[in-house]
């Protein structure tokens, strides 16, 4: 023991002197010795405090107070080494400081128990988290073993509980605001659901109501008590509305709704303890609420929307609640005191009725800042039902119920009675709210109100109102009795019942039931007034039904009477007026104040569609649109025009026409269509929309449509003319001019005829017809049906004669007159049928010389041409034929512009079409009298001139001006056409004229970028493309492009275009000259019709008759060409003889040369050989023609050629070789001549002739080595004369040929065939296979030609393989493929034996026998 001392005593020295690790070790030593010591252990923990091992330290200070825990000293040394440390301790200090207080509590010490409860509290604060701040005001709380020693030396526990509470609340917000940023962020996360997560998660565990309710029970400060009490109201709402479960949410709610009632119930003005008490009761009507409750609500909060909906709902008239009487009014002593509490509250100051404006207002403002409020909603939504605002009501109600339904998934209750009164003044108001629209949902609500409560009252009034505006009567009767047996005392529902009876037809027995409601009703109440009104009405409409006489209903003590009763209870009943208007126009026929009347009613509601119907159509007289619209369109936003899917009430369609009509004459098309489809969605068989629409597609460019909408208009014609409602014509007239718009005329001119055969004196479908007629010709035109379009330029002149004469004079008669006879003009073979005696019999019609004497100076065109009668020879008459037709235009289009004269537009357009007119007279100039500028040209510039100056904004007409003065002054022609472009710089045609301008002036840089500009403005304008194709030819000489482009040109141009089939024929016939390889049919077919139809439209054209021939005679039609060459002959011949020109008796020679060819290839040998010298004579030098070296010597070697030919068929050989030597001679030996010449020698037959034919054909071969016909010619002699030597040389030079691609695959086929006879002869042993080796070869080199596997097949190596192959190539052969001719085909079909091929062989080739020997023999084996 005394060692023990000793070792304490060292440790104490140690200590004083600072030696805190000397301390150390001695302590450890005792403490080793004798674990128990206590001072020895806070020796240690002091020492090693002191060296600042703080956790070593509380071990030794820990083991010390669990050796004597009520000794103070080891829980100083914790607090003291806790002092020294931060916040990480603080828990670990409470401990200690609340062993410590109590020790010092149990030894009497207060100072000291304070003190170490104000340093904990302190370091706590300073050092520690908040969460740790709050857990160490729980050492001065009650419960704390300390709290009842220092009570009162310690804060009141409310003001501690307050801090706790505090800091809660700040450290539930950081912590809901931290975990609702991180959470948001996720994906999908919404941030609404994130919310309640994160409030539910943290409000869960918190015991901060406890806190409230503890702050609540200890505070003695009233105003700090109601401050925690509205917290904890907030506190309990705020986990009412997280909490999941409705179980949870209905307990919840009721501790909630307790507390706030409990504020009620001391009248504390908290809104929220309020609202939670008033909003919160379902209650099943208004008049449920305590009134004296809602009165101390508008006292404390008159300002917020549920005060001001309250202040304006109690004072109306329909308010269930009694009026708190002011306080001035009440039986108390006056005094200052109390009219102090009089002004700051109790009760409602009540200064007198509020005026009907100044209530809605507030009302309405109320609702606006109440929009949580249900009650709010409730009240508002009975106001508006009382006044009778049906669409605010419903606007209201649906805001309503989705705030019932937020509301009740927040609080957990379910608002069964106030959803069914939102839904029963919901559905009450669609009944009325755009009716009849609403009904089907109006009835769906009802019906589930019904199912809910079957006595719901306004349930069934509601459907029995519904049924009523549907007009199912009965039902109506059904429902409304019912209503009536629950409320028999409801004057209103009396009402309706009357009423609906009276609508059944049982107009006596309404009226009595409504004599009885009228008798009920005190006029002089203000809310009965409207009902009254209504009573009298319908009495009066029952009165008027109940006798329909005329004499009674003009009686003024009848109906009228009650009209007017009905005015008198209220001026703005709109129905009476609408009765009264229907007296004043078919009793009284005061037009001024049935007019009036009508509009007044329709002023007042949209909804009398009668009185609206009657105003549009007295606006329709006036022709006053804009104001027919606005009536339409107001009845049609009403919502009385459709009936309710399912209803028996009909839909209402004038108005939707009406509409039609007034967007119609505003050239609004698009809204017109809709407007119309409307009508006939509602009534399907009205004729009259369904022609508004067809004429508002129409208008739009719908044609389709349109021809659709006017048979379906047509289909209805009979029902029309059935209730006599109008004309029937007038869709047959459109649907005409629809079909003229799709460019179906004959359609369109049998409907013209159709209704002019009705109604012949109407001008405007006979114009139409004439109008029609011309296009119809012009289209003829640019379709090719040239004696088509004659016949309807015919048929419009007849038309307009019967026009005429009845006395029209109109500028569209005469420019479709002119345009007739300028079809004659485009298709002068049809001259012959120009009916120039109807054409004079027109123009003499009411004939005045002003309007041909118009420029008459100028183009010299009068009317003696066009008026001169006799017989004229018929050399003269085609001439005078057309002369008349141009001059029968230019006088009608001059009669045109006479008759325009009132119209500027017009006479522009007049006087273009007379330009253009005469500018077609100059174009028609034969070309010995078309000179630069002509009379007709001077005209047209003049014409054109005067249009611009009367319209300068037209590009046509700059263009035409641009066309005229081209040849005149190319300047102002340029200018035209960039005039032209300007004002519309799209037109392809301005472009392409402005390109042929610079063309004639030599400028193909400037020309090409006009030409290029016209294709990218219109790719199928063909004559962009023969620019192109002009240039082609100018600039590169490149015969093959150019002939591609005039070829696309001729594909995409209308028949009209003389220029594109000018170009497109010639072009072609060049390219086939160039073209080494004999031309196909299918080339010249094209090119042939081309000329063809050039040759209707102008059959003075000559040069291009030539070219006919020659297509023609390429295509082995030698009869037409035969006939074409001798009119050709015949013209230039009297051509020649007119003029006697050297340019003439070249044609002629050429012509000659052509005819003796074509004579020739007819077998006309004799005629051939007449010709044909002629042509010799008439092309020698000598002879005084034009023809050019070339020119001549291709002339001359046919005309020899012709003539020795012609002489050898008959039989005249010497002759023939004559020829044929002059020919030698003459084209410089000319490798088809010698071959000719070769062959007349040795068809001649002595050896001299074949010698002489041998050596000119080894001479051409030596000369023309790639002539393949003479060396061809060489072979078959060889092969002849058995000429091994030959035959070697001709074998190579045919082997050589035979790889040779410049070569034709019927040249081909002819080297094949002689390779073929020279191998079988040079091998007489095995013959076969030399031939079989030579087709082999050529079946390699040309696999993919019919010829190899033809001789294949004939020689019987693999005989059906090879036919079948045959059959193959020979397909792929034909053109435009290849150049297999049809026979060639046909005897490919033949080769395979078949029956089916045998008989497309002999479609194909009907001449050969092959295929009839096929079929002969397989009809015999099926025998």
């Amino acid at each position: 023991m005394s060692g023990a001392k000793s070792a304490l005593k060292a440790i104490d020295a140690l200590i004083k002197a600072q030696k805190f690790d000397g301390a150390v070790t001695e302590a450890e030593k005792l403490l080793a010795t004798d674990s128990k010591n206590f001072q020895g252990k806070l020796f240690l923990g002091y020492a090693k405090s002191k060296r600042g091992d703080y956790a070593e330290a509380e071990t030794a200070y820990d083991s010390a107070t669990k050796l004597k825990n009520g000794d103070p000293q080891g829980w100083q040394g914790l607090i003291q080494i806790y002092e020294k440390q931060g916040g990480e301790v603080v828990d670990r200090y409470q401990t200690a400081a609340s062993n410590l207080a109590e020790i010092y509590r149990s030894q009497d010490e207060k100072y000291k128990c304070q003190d170490v409860v104000d340093k904990f509290l302190a370091f706590a604060k300073h050092q520690g988290t908040r969460l740790q701040h709050r857990k160490s005001q729980e050492l001065i709380l009650p419960g704390s073993p300390i709290y009842e020693f220092l009570e009162g030396r310690v804060p009141h526990p409310a003001h501690t509980y307050q801090i706790m509470a505090q800091i809660t609340e700040f450290e539930e917000k950081e912590r809901i605001n931290k975990e609702i940023g991180e959470r948001r962020t996720r994906l999908g996360a919404k941030i609404g659901q994130v919310t309640i997560d994160v409030k539910r998660e943290v409000l869960k565990d918190s015991n901060l109501e406890d806190l409230y309710t503890k702050i609540i029970d200890w505070s003695i400060d009233d105003e700090v008590r109601r401050q925690y009490e509205e917290k904890l109201i907030q506190r309990g709402l705020e986990v009412l509305e997280v909490l999941p479960s409705r179980d949870e949410k209905q307990a919840k709610r009721q501790k909630v709704m307790k507390l706030a009632s409990d504020m009620v119930i001391i009248k504390h003005p908290f809104k929220l303890a309020w609202d939670i008490a008033i909003e919160w009761q379902d209650l099943e009507t208004i008049g449920d609420l305590d009134s004296d409750t809602l009165h101390e609500y508008c006292g404390f909060f008159p300002g917020s929307g549920l005060g001001q909906v309250l202040r304006g709902f109690m004072g109306c008239e329909i308010s269930p609640f009694s009026a708190r009487v002011p306080a001035s009014k009440r039986d108390t002593p006056s005094s200052d005191e109390s009219e102090e509490d009089d002004d700051q509250g109790g009760g409602v100051m009540l200064a007198g009725p509020m005026p009907a404006e100044d209530r809605l207002f507030l009302m309405a403002e109320g609702v606006s800042a109440s929009g949580k409020s249900i009650i709010a909603h409730r009240l508002m939504g009975e106001y508006y039902q009382f006044l009778e605002e049906h669409e605010s009501v419903v606007e209201l109600m649906h805001n309503a119920k989705h705030l019932v339904k937020s509301e009740s998934e927040k609080i957990g209750l379910s608002y069964v009675n106030s959803l069914q009164s939102i839904n029963g003044l919901l559905a009450t108001g669609l009944v009325f709210y755009q009716s009849p629209k609403n009904h089907p949902v109006a009835k769906a609500i009802f019906n589930q109100l019904l199912e809910q409560n079957p006595a719901s009252t306004p349930a069934l009034i509601g459907i029995g109102l519904i049924y009523k505006e549907e007009e199912d009567y009965p039902a109506a009767i059904e429902f409304l009795g019912r209503a009536l047996k629950r409320d028999a005392s409801n004057t209103r529902i009396q009402a309706e019942a009357a009423w609906v009876k009276a609508l059944n037809g049982d107009f006596i027995a309404g009226k009595g039931d409504l004599e009885r409601c009228v008798a009920k009703i005190d006029g002089k109440d203000l809310r009965s007034k409207d009902l009254l009104a209504q009573c009298q009405y319908r009495l009066g409409v029952c009165v008027w039904n109940v006798d329909t006489s005329k004499s009674a209903r003009k009686d003024r003590n009848g109906a009228y009477s009650y009209f007017l009763a009905a005015l008198k209870s209220n001026l703005n009943f709109a129905p009476a007026y609408t009765s009264l208007g229907i007296f004043y126009a078919d009793y009284t026929k005061d037009k001024k104040r049935s007019r009036k009347c009508f509009q007044k009613a329709f002023e007042l509601s949209s909804s009398e569609v009668e009185a609206a119907e009657r105003l549009a159509r007295i606006f329709a007289e006036q022709k006053e649109w804009e104001l027919v619209e606005v009536v339409a369109q107001r009845v049609v936003g009403s919502g009385k025009v459709r009936p309710a899917p399912g209803s028996k009430k009909k839909g209402v369609s004038w108005p939707f026409s009406a509409l039609g009509v007034a967007e119609l004459n505003k050239q609004d098309y698009t809204k017109s269509i809709v407007s119309f489809q409307s009508a006939l969605r509602i009534t399907p068989n009205d004729y009259h929309s369904w022609v508004g629409l067809g004429e508002s597609y129409h208008n739009s460019g719908r044609y389709i449509a349109a021809t659709k909408a006017f048979q379906h208009a047509e289909s209805f014609e009979h029902e029309v003319k059935a209730r006599e409602a109008g004309e029937t014509w007038f869709a047959k007239h459109m649907l005409s001019n629809v079909k003229r718009e799709l460019g179906d005329y004959d359609e369109a001119i049998n409907g013209y005829e159709s209704v002019l055969a009705d109604h012949p004196t109407e001008f405007g479908v006979a114009i139409a017809l004439i109008q029609t007629l011309v296009e119809s010709a012009w289209d003829g035109i640019d379709k090719g049906l040239f004696g088509y379009a004659a016949q309807r330029a015919t048929e419009t002149i007849n038309e307009a004669l019967k026009l005429a004469e009845s006395g029209s004079d109109a500028f569209n008669l005469w420019k479709s007159v002119g345009d007739a006879c300028s079809v004659f003009s485009w298709v002068q073979d049809r001259l012959a049928d120009f009916p120039s005696s109807k054409i004079k019999h027109l123009l003499q019609l009411r004939s005045e010389s002003e309007p041909y004497a118009m420029f008459a100076d100028i183009d010299g065109v009068g009317i003696d041409i066009v008026f001169a009668d006799g017989l004229f020879p018929k050399d003269e008459r085609e001439g005078l034929n057309l002369t008349q037709c141009l001059h029968g235009s230019i006088l009608a289009h001059k009669r045109a512009i006479h008759a325009s004269a009132h119209d500027i537009h017009a006479q522009a357009v007049a006087y273009y079409n007379l330009g253009c007119v005469e500018h077609r007279a100059h174009v028609c100039l034969g070309p010995f009298l078309k000179k630069t500028s002509t009379r007709y040209l001077k005209a047209a510039v003049r014409c054109f001139k005067r249009a611009i100056e009367l319209e300068a904004g037209n590009s046509e007409f700059w263009n035409a001006l641009g066309v005229a003065t081209s040849a005149l002054n190319p300047r102002v022609a340029q200018h035209s056409f960039v005039r032209s472009l300007f004002l519309n710089e799209r037109n392809p045609q301005a472009w392409t004229n402005l390109g042929t301008l610079y063309l004639l002036q030599n400028n193909f840089g400037l020309a090409n970028e006009a030409f290029t500009r016209a294709q990218s403005s219109d790719p199928d304008f063909a004559h962009a493309w023969v620019g192109q194709g002009l240039l082609a030819l100018l600039m590169t000489s490149d015969i093959k492009e150019a002939n591609i482009l005039f070829t696309h040109a001729m594909e995409i141009s209308e028949s009209s275009s003389l220029i594109t089939k000018r170009q497109y024929a010639q072009s072609t016939f060049d390219h086939l000259l160039a073209n080494s390889t004999v031309s196909s049919v299918t080339d010249l077919v094209q090119p042939f019709f081309a000329l063809n139809q050039l040759r209707s439209m102008i059959p003075t054209d000559f040069t291009y008759q030539h070219l006919s021939t020659l297509f023609s005679e390429r295509m082995n039609d030698m009869l037409t060409s035969v006939a074409s060459s001798s009119k050709v002959c015949s013209a230039v011949e009297a051509d020649y003889e007119i003029t006697e020109s050297p340019s003439s008796l070249s044609k002629f020679a050429l012509a000659k040369a052509d005819l003796a060819r074509s004579q020739l290839s007819a077998g006309s040998f004799t005629e051939a050989i007449e010709n044909g010298e002629t042509s010799l004579e008439l092309s020698a030098e000598d002879a005084g023609n034009e023809l050019t070296t070339e020119a001549r010597q291709k002339c001359r070697l046919s005309a020899h050629l012709t003539v020795g030919l012609a002489y050898y068929y008959n039989g005249t050989l010497v002759n023939a070789l004559d020829c044929f030597q002059e020919a030698l001679e003459e084209s410089n030996r000319n490798p088809d001549a010698v071959c000719l010449l070769a062959q007349v020698l040795w068809a001649k037959g002595d050896e001299g002739s074949r010698i002489q034919a041998r050596e000119l054909l080894f001479d051409c071969v030596e000369t023309h080595s790639e002539h393949v016909e003479s060396v061809l010619l060489l072979g078959v002699i060889a092969l002849l004369d058995q000429d091994e030597e030959s035959l070697e040389a001709v074998s190579a030079t045919l082997q050589e040929l035979r790889v040779t691609p410049s070569i034709t695959d019927i040249e081909q086929s002819r080297v094949s065939e002689i390779l073929c006879a020279i191998a079988a002869l040079g091998s007489s042993d095995n013959y076969r296979q030399a031939t079989l080796a030579e087709i082999q070869t050529d079946i390699v080199l040309h696999p993919n030609q019919p010829h190899g596997w033809s001789h294949l097949a004939e020689l019987g190596s693999n005989e059906d393989k090879a036919a079948e192959m045959t059959l193959i190539t020979a397909v792929r052969s034909v053109p435009p493929y290849g150049q297999l001719e049809s026979w060639g085909l046909a005897n490919a079909f033949t080769a395979t034996g078949k029956l089916g091929d045998a008989q497309k062989s002999i479609m194909f080739a009907p001449w050969r026998g092959g295929g009839w020997e096929v079929l002969g023999g397989a009809l015999v084996e099926r025998e």
